[in-house]
């Protein structure tokens, strides 16, 4: 049975489902991406992360959000158990030398224009959860997280997150939204350890922490002997480190949440088994 954690108003999986790898360059085409969505729902995930920039650049915009909802359209289950959460203030370019960009667009009137284009993408009213995908330095934070609330205000979605956050944006973001910020979704894992500060402070205010790139993300280079000691855990139980890395960042507390993303099917089920992996307080303690 999977974990269940509580996620503002939503009881959902502690592992959670990012699309991101499935709709951005380098993608395995669309039928492999919905075959991967149904493949963890199936396996019993409930909650799945996307954002309206999680798309190749140059082409068509929203695709993230777009597979997503066929994925559910076209998934036999219950779909009402399904939590879905989505991004605005990002979009998607190519740089002078070929390289991916993600601009940022933090104007409160385009955010709140694309916070209704994720819904009408989505094919829902309301969005179960909409986070503010990443600061946008040409534009004060509080107006940005102005327009975050008035999207929920007029219930093009029903909670509020910030990603990418520090914590005194933490702190602005909750003097506007109030009880309606339920979620950061930050970067962490034993490559990216910096955001601690936030993780603890999320546990603190009993708001939700949510890692990206739980596993250390694969769009760029990292020293890979980080991920020594969980090789060494992972070999004692006979599961992937990836299990491993994933049953530890869960182990730092109920607000936990990950997000691990595939490019096929095996890869996230293998991650969805994190949650029934139990490490021992001396393994923690390796670990960090």
């Amino acid at each position: 049975m999977a974990l269940f954690r509580n996620l503002g108003p939503f009881s959902t999986t502690a592992i959670g489902h990012g699309e991101m790898p499935l709709t951005i360059e380098n993608n395995r085409g669309h039928d492999i991406g919905i075959e991967t969505l149904h493949a963890s729902l199936d396996a019993g995930c409930r909650h799945i992360d996307t954002a309206w920039a999680y798309y190749t650049p140059g082409e068509e915009e929203q695709t993230g959000e777009k597979l997503v909802r066929e994925a559910l359209a076209t998934w036999k289950g219950p779909k009402d158990e399904v939590t879905v959460a989505t991004k605005i203030g990002l979009r998607r370019t190519w740089g002078e030398h070929g390289e991916p960009l993600w601009p940022r667009d933090g104007k409160p009137e385009h955010l709140i224009e694309y916070g209704k284009q994720s819904a009408l993408a989505l094919g829902v009213d309301t969005i179960d959860l909409l986070y503010l995908h990443r600061h946008d330095p040409e534009v004060p934070y509080n107006e940005s997280i102005e327009a975050l609330k008035q999207l929920v205000d007029e219930g093009v979605a029903r909670v509020a997150g910030v990603s990418n956050a520090s914590i005194e944006q933490i702190d602005i973001a909750r003097s506007i939204l109030g009880d309606k910020l339920v979620a950061v979704q930050n970067q962490y894992s034993p490559i990216h350890l910096e955001t601690q500060d936030t993780l603890d402070y999320c546990a603190k205010l009993g708001l939700a922490f949510v890692c990206w790139s739980p596993l250390g993300g694969y769009r760029h280079p990292y020293d890979e002997s980080k991920f020594d000691p969980f090789r060494e855990v992972a070999a004692a139980h006979h599961v992937s480190y990836q299990q491993v890395t994933l049953a530890w960042e869960l182990a730092k507390g109920d607000h936990m949440f990950v997000i691990p993303g595939a490019h096929r099917p095996e890869t996230i089920l293998d991650s969805l088994k994190a949650d029934q992996l139990e490490l021992s307080p001396e393994e923690l303690a390796k670990l960090g």
